[in-house]
């Protein structure tokens, strides 16, 4: 029988509900993507849910300091970065159901109160608040034979005390083999080197004086843990042994699936749920992501990440886009940062290092000039370039003004009284009052011009890639720009969306953000181009000066 809120038990999937303890950015979201990705190996449909307690209706109104970049999903959604892990472990495009925060939550129930759905009952936070978040988890499972659900912050938050009462309820809900609850805790060094597991200890108190049990502890700690540590952990915290697991430090973030599977957490939760029947045989197992991130890789490039925000996070999905095209290339890539406010006193030298240079998107004027300045440089000296979003739209602006000799050629956002507006508000955006309501968010399709450098790219006339912008290259200066060497090679109706250079090496910009839909196991067609200029314009002149890397293809 359904329950209340809609939901046949008989259709339901089996929960990993994963929390986290002593402190935040342990890395549970990337344990938990880790496991979708060996449970999605061994043959299972996998999806995620992340959880932020936070007031915001959604992502898009913060400041990346705050929680790192704004990721953007396919149907537009602004989600925690988060969201980008999952998608590019587990291969799957998520929606904005996939991000439950408080400020969605309240918002619904209030508006039901509002509207008279409750029929006049006194709205509280159990059953009402809680009810709707078991809602939104059961709905954003639906389908998935395994979802997985991160409860960002710390056991103990008072934001987060809404949540950990759901699940303590949807646990009583369901039956027992289809929920386990995963708890990620620091275990540190002391000083004579010892690992200490009272933070550990003290977390699960936290956790179980709300009413859960962990079934699964996940160590996160610099080395594996040592048996006795686990025996302590699992007699302290109430839990068998072997379900005590090792998180450690590795080098790279996509080796963690490689070392929880040394651990064996994904065959302990399949016997758990009791589907270890159901899994593919270890020898039909797809090794296509360990084999791509232990490949052998011949050389390494140093590209300049050209932005304003000194904060790696704020620009997740560039670096990881850059790491993937490194994947398929063979090479690891070296990511400069370079401070598009300070380049011309601390980082002309990075610049000039670079083997190419990217200039991501952003919001505002800070930094702008900077980065002018170094796509300028990448167009003079031949260096291969790559612009996203609002690089795409400086890189018109440079090409206007350093060109078309157009002095003082801006974006209106920027300067709102430039002489020639070559990124300006489309004229349907003029009229509408929501701010909001002139973004372009999410996957739009882009029409490519045949024999051009994008279609060479994309291997096609279209492509479909996601966008968070409002401003545009102005249709009154296109004709202008176009007359020498400049072309707009993707279109979608009067909006440019590809911009490319004839007289250069590789200097390419998208309007939208490729970076998105890139995957380690799928690397973004535009990240792969700039890395093959790299590469080859180090084949052709392979002397580097002592400040640059040298690079075998």
């Amino acid at each position: 029988m359904p329950t209340e809120t809609g939901y046949d038990p008989s259709l339901g999937s089996k929960f990993v509900f994963v929390t986290g303890g002593v402190m935040s950015g342990l890395g549970k979201g990337i344990t938990a993507a880790s496991l979708g990705r060996l449970l999605s190996n061994a043959g299972f449909d996998v999806t995620a849910v992340k959880i932020d307690p936070y007031l915001n209706v959604d992502a898009g109104t913060m400041n990346p300091y705050q929680h790192g970049e704004v990721y953007v999903l396919k149907d537009g959604g602004e989600v925690d970065l988060d969201l980008g892990n999952y998608e590019r472990f587990l291969d799957e495009d998520m929606t904005s159901d996939h991000n439950v925060t408080t400020g969605k939550v309240y918002q619904n129930v209030i508006e039901r109160e509002r509207s008279g759905d409750y029929l006049g009952k006194t709205v509280q936070i159990i059953p009402h608040v809680t009810d709707d978040i078991k809602r939104r988890i059961r709905e954003a499972a639906e389908g998935s034979d395994v979802c997985l659900v991160e409860v960002g912050g710390t056991v103990g938050d008072i934001e987060g005390m809404p949540f950990l009462e759901a699940l303590r309820q949807f646990s009583h809900e369901e039956d027992d083999e289809d929920i386990l609850f995963t708890h990620v805790t620091l275990v540190p060094y002391s000083k004579n080197g010892e690992q200490k597991t009272k933070p550990t200890q003290h977390s699960v108190k936290e956790l179980r004086s709300i009413g859960l049990q962990p079934d699964i502890l996940v160590g996160r700690c610099e080395n594996r843990l040592d048996p006795d540590v686990k025996e302590k952990i699992a007699l302290f915290c109430d839990v068998p042994t072997d379900a005590v697991f090792s998180n450690p430090d590795v080098e790279d973030v996509y080796h963690v699936p490689l070392t929880v599977e040394e651990e064996g957490l994904d065959e302990y939760v399949m016997e758990r749920f009791d589907i270890a029947d159901d899994a593919l045989p270890a020898e039909e197992r797809s090794t296509e992501w360990r084999d791509l991130v232990t490949r052998e890789r011949t050389g390494e490039v140093d590209i300049a990440l050209v932005g304003k925000y000194a904060l790696e996070d704020a620009y997740m999905s560039i670096h990881e886009a850059l790491k993937h095209a490194g994947l398929e290339a063979g090479v690891d890539v070296n990511v400069l940062w370079v401070d598009s406010e300070e380049m011309h006193d601390h980082h002309e030298d990075r610049i000039e290092r670079a083997d190419g240079i990217v200039v991501p998107g952003g919001f505002g004027s800070r930094g702008t000039e900077g980065k002018i300045e170094a796509i300028r440089y990448a167009r003079e000296h031949d260096v291969p370039f790559l612009g996203l979003c609002l690089g795409f739209q400086l890189a018109v602006v440079e090409y206007a003004r350093n060109v078309l000799g157009w002095e003082g050629a801006h974006s209106t956002e920027i300067d709102d009284e430039t002489q020639y507006p070559v990124i300006d508000l489309l004229p349907e955006q003029y009229d509408l009052e929501d701010l909001g309501g002139t973004m372009r968010l999410g996957a739009h399709e882009t029409e490519i011009q045949p024999g051009t450098l994008a279609a060479d790219l994309y291997g096609g006339t279209s492509c479909t890639e996601r966008h968070r912008h409002r401003y545009e290259v102005n249709p009154e200066y296109i004709d202008d720009l176009t007359s020498d060497g400049l072309t707009f090679s993707g279109e979608a109706g009067n909006r440019m969306e590809i911009v490319e250079y004839d007289d250069h090496p590789f200097f390419f910009g998208t309007q939208f953000h490729p970076e998105y839909r890139s995957r380690p196991t799928r690397a973004s067609p535009p990240f792969v181009g700039l890395l093959d200029a790299v590469l080859e314009r180090a084949d052709v002149d392979p002397a580097r000066d002592d400040a640059g890397a040298e690079v075998t293809n």
